[in-house]
């Protein structure tokens, strides 16, 4: 979902497919009785957070995303190796921030409910919860899942979609993990906060098909724009997604990319199928009449993706690293 960097600088999706769960185990209110002031918690410490640095609203939840692309919804992603390769060595994944709000939240939890909440559960509540503090939709998480014991760093490389995938690679790794086309284009939806480095997009500008050339799919003027932040070789130069709007959760996303601005060209790819360019024309002439409850929708989707429930995975005391 580049940073998709939604998916939001994400990997090539390889032929790598794991079992997709349907949320077998998971429900609203998992954790009422054991832990009755965990969402108060976790949103006490996020509303905190996102009020002093919003800009770490968009990776964190584009945390959750990489996590649930690779090996399911596992919280695999805050694995941490000796040898820098875990899932957050890969890349992709060099972009992510706030690590350190996911393990202050853990801490809190762990004071409070000591080995009952899982980090994979921690990441889709901040996720929701960030979301929903720059002026997002809010919707009931679904909890229950148990943390993972792997995380590789290649299958980070090869299981997260980059943001140059075309429309059919999109739908294709979206489906492989039960997730449908009206979900990929409302999940990208999610590319209306955060920003990119000039880097992931650098080749629509000065390099498109290996002949010095630009990107025809993107509107001219914005090219000329966006040549002024990023000149070429540019790596490290940073862009707003959503120009503007970067730290609002709104529709704006869906106007841009109709108009030929979205940034990467998986955001261009949704003008290249019939669903996907009807739903954001709709949302974009509507003023996204639907959009909000459709992402929480899709959100409780993603976040059944490959879960591991009952005597699956572990409650990991600490995020970062599997117990012993």
């Amino acid at each position: 979902m580049a940073s998709l960097n939604f998916f939001f600088k994400l990997a090539f999706l390889g032929c790598f497919v794991f079992g997709i769960a349907k949320g077998q185990g998971l429900y609203v209110g998992y954790y009422k009785a054991k832990c009755p002031n965990l969402e108060n918690i976790v949103r006490g410490i996020t509303s905190q957070v996102i009020h002093r640095a919003p800009t770490l609203a968009a990776p964190l939840l584009r945390m959750h995303f990489h996590d649930c692309f690779v090996r399911g919804c596992d919280g695999s992603v805050l694995l941490e190796s000796p040898k820098k390769q875990a899932e957050k060595d890969a890349f992709p994944n060099l972009s992510l921030r706030g690590f350190e709000v996911i393990d202050q939240v853990k801490a809190a939890v762990e004071k409070a409910c000591p080995n009952l909440v899982s980090c994979a559960d921690i990441l889709a509540l901040v996720a929701r919860d960030v979301t929903f503090e720059i002026l997002g939709p809010y919707w009931d998480v679904e909890l229950g899942r148990k943390d993972g014991k792997v995380s590789i760093l290649n299958e980070a490389l090869t299981n997260l979609i980059p943001p140059s995938a075309n429309i059919n690679a999109l739908i294709q790794g979206f489906q492989s993990r039960g997730l449908s086309v009206k979900d990929l284009v409302v999940l990208s939806g999610s590319h209306t906060i955060g920003i990119s480095h000039c880097s992931s997009f650098a080749n629509r500008l000065y390099n498109f098909t290996g002949r010095n050339d630009v990107d025809p799919s993107l509107d001219p003027r914005y090219i000329l724009e966006l040549k002024k932040k990023c000149p070429p070789g540019d790596q490290n130069s940073i862009v707003e997604m959503d120009p503007g709007s970067s730290l609002k959760f709104d529709v704006s996303y869906y106007t841009l990319v109709s108009k030929r601005r979205g940034l990467f060209e998986s955001d261009a790819a949704l003008l290249n199928n019939q669903e996907t360019r009807d739903y954001l024309t709709y949302q974009s002439i509507r003023n996204g009449p639907t959009f909000f409850k459709d992402f929480g929708d899709s959100m409780v989707k993603m976040g059944r993706i490959g879960v591991l429930t009952g005597k699956a995975g572990e409650i990991r005391k600490i995020c970062t690293k599997v117990n012993y």
